[in-house]
């Protein structure tokens, strides 16, 4: 599985597992990230970030994301996934992922 790396205003680095956005998740707690994929010419890709958010429900968080139009409006096409089952700990990682740079979606 694709991972990509995102850097939070503090510094630290976050590891997303990159999937298609229409992927089905297991009920678990996560940090996550919506992105426009493009593949480069040697098959590299790049990702455009569009969303960081959290929750505690993998399973139950995307059936009519109340961002969904501006991730069709953006092109979105990928979720990125980082597992993490503290609630607590999520909301700092989102927070922090959030103060990182513009996220078009999350305005």
């Amino acid at each position: 599985m694709p991972k990509v790396h995102v850097h939070g205003a503090s510094g630290i680095k976050y590891q997303f597992s990159v999937n298609p956005l229409n992927t089905k998740f297991e009920a678990l707690g996560a940090v996550y990230i919506v992105t426009k994929r493009t593949k480069e010419s040697e098959g590299a890709a790049t990702h455009k970030f569009l969303y960081v958010g959290e929750t505690g429900d993998l399973s139950t968080r995307f059936d009519g994301h109340h961002k969904q139009g501006c991730f069709d409006h953006e092109g979105a096409n990928c979720i990125g996934i980082h597992l993490d089952d503290s609630e607590e700990s999520r909301k700092t990682k989102e927070a922090d992922l959030y103060r990182s740079r513009r996220w078009p979606c999350n305005d």
